[in-house]
């Protein structure tokens, strides 16, 4: 019996520390910002300092040029990126003003799907999707890979704006490809929408400046369930499925109009009275749907806390901050690029050009005024939230670190190498943070 009982321990031990990590701590993040699209992870252990060698596990420099953000399952990050075979110009951190580039790259590029092993950072495979010239422009600061991919833990989900959606196993053999026919985007900046998944479908949103649509696939085979047209000129907005208690609804942010469609593409409600351009993605939290538009070149740049169940248009009249849909608003709290977050009860901001503010997410009242963050600039990634911190990643790879208590203050900031460019939102797994930069991915771990 003795001898049983120490074999049983002796496997136990084994079993213990031939286990890698992630599998402890099985935490995964399947698509942009993760569950629910909020940013927020509750796993113990995650690092609040580090530098570009300090609490590094590992680094991997990444091929070509990609703004998608990493995502993770089962201890395989995947990541995307497109490869330019010529000479390509590199992007302008902290440039708003100037950037476009109506001409079309006529060099051959290569549009790639990375599995990197989550524990040591070794590239698994690499899948070549597609090769040859870009189906349209791109501002200087954009990619062709900007469009997070998704998974639902059998499957990842890619997709490359203007070209087309490619659904590959965990070996990275490919399943289906749905081609994307090739649209004019406003001022020819390109694409940046990602996809989303919920049962057996696949949604993305195609706002552009020629025919706009809202497209569901069947995830299995990549056929199109239904199509439907949409009256808008160009967004960056990722689709929200929104699971509220009352319903499931497919939430698409617009300049025109924020919409909110059944799973058939009914639509159930709109909102006017957005910015000019959009780019931020809506996420529920405290029992209430989230969306911003702020466009800096306007006077409107709202947030909006909606109520489940709406119907109909929803907007708000003339002088009104609230109805019997929308909770609060804010008619000039929004950002233009990053999404806003709440943690714990408050809604957090990071402005593109470098200010910090808190609400009170339950009725927007102001907890911390808007205040310049100190040295600190240009801002597009989305911030996210753990341990009580609030985390905000600039253009030029420095991660700013804010005490989500009271006083919300800025308690440092964590820099990384000086190539480093950052503009894709961070991923979480476990105990790891996945920060991706022009040139590398990062797994940040105490």
């Amino acid at each position: 019996m003795r001898r049983l009982v120490l074999l049983a321990v002796v496997m136990l031990f084994l079993v213990y520390f031939a286990t890698p990590t992630w599998a402890a701590d099985a935490a995964n993040w399947p698509q942009f910002r993760g569950e629910g699209g909020r940013g927020v992870s509750d796993s113990a252990g995650l690092p609040e300092k580090w530098t570009a060698t300090e609490n590094v596990a590992w680094k991997t420099d990444i091929p070509g040029r990609g703004w998608s953000s990493p995502i993770v399952w089962g201890g395989k990050v995947f990541l995307t990126s497109v490869v330019n075979l010529g000479e390509t110009e590199m992007p302008k951190k902290g440039l708003y003003l100037g950037g476009e580039r109506p001409d079309v790259p006529q060099s051959v590029h290569q549009w790639m799907i990375y599995a990197i092993d989550l524990e040591t950072g070794k590239i698994l495979w690499e899948r070549k999707v597609h090769e040859g010239t870009p189906p349209g422009p791109r501002h200087v600061k954009n990619s062709y890979a900007s469009e997070t991919p998704v998974t639902d833990g059998e499957r990842v989900y890619a997709c490359f704006g203007n070209l087309g959606v490619w659904c590959l196993d965990f070996d990275g053999n490919v399943i289906w490809n749905k081609p994307i026919e090739p649209r004019k985007m406003n001022s020819a900046w390109g694409t940046a929408a990602s996809p989303v998944l919920h049962g057996d479908r696949l949604y993305l949103c195609n706002d552009n400046a020629e025919s706009s649509y809202l497209l569901a696939l069947d995830k299995k085979t990549g056929d199109e369930v239904w199509r439907v047209p949409r009256d808008e000129k160009g967004n960056w907005s990722s689709p929200f499925v929104w699971e509220s208690g009352q319903r499931t609804e497919l939430v698409t942010s617009g300049s025109r109009l924020v919409r909110s469609y059944d799973l058939e593409g009914k639509l159930l409600w709109s909102l006017e009275g957005m910015s000019s351009i959009t780019v931020a993605t809506p996420y529920a939290a405290n029992g209430l749907l989230f969306i911003s538009s702020g466009y800096v070149g306007d006077r409107t740049r709202p947030v909006y806390a909606i109520r489940p169940g709406a119907s109909g248009d929803i907007s708000l009249a003339e002088g009104q901050t609230a109805n019997q849909w929308i909770a609060w608003s804010l008619p000039q709290g929004a950002p233009y690029n990053p999404s806003t977050l709440v943690y714990n009860d408050r809604l957090y901001v990071v402005y593109d050009m470098g200010f910090f503010a808190c609400y009170n997410a339950l009725d927007g009242s102001v907890i911390s005024e808007r205040k310049r963050i100190p040295d600190i600039r240009a801002f597009t990634a989305s911030p996210w939230a753990y341990q009580g911190k609030v985390f905000c990643l600039n253009e030029d790879g420095i991660t700013c670190v804010f005490n989500a208590a009271d006083p919300v203050e800025l308690l440092y900031t964590n820099p990384l190498a000086e190539d480093d460019m950052g503009m894709a939102t961070p991923a979480i797994a476990g105990d790891r943070l996945l920060i991706r930069t022009s040139v590398r991915l990062y797994c940040i771990k105490k």
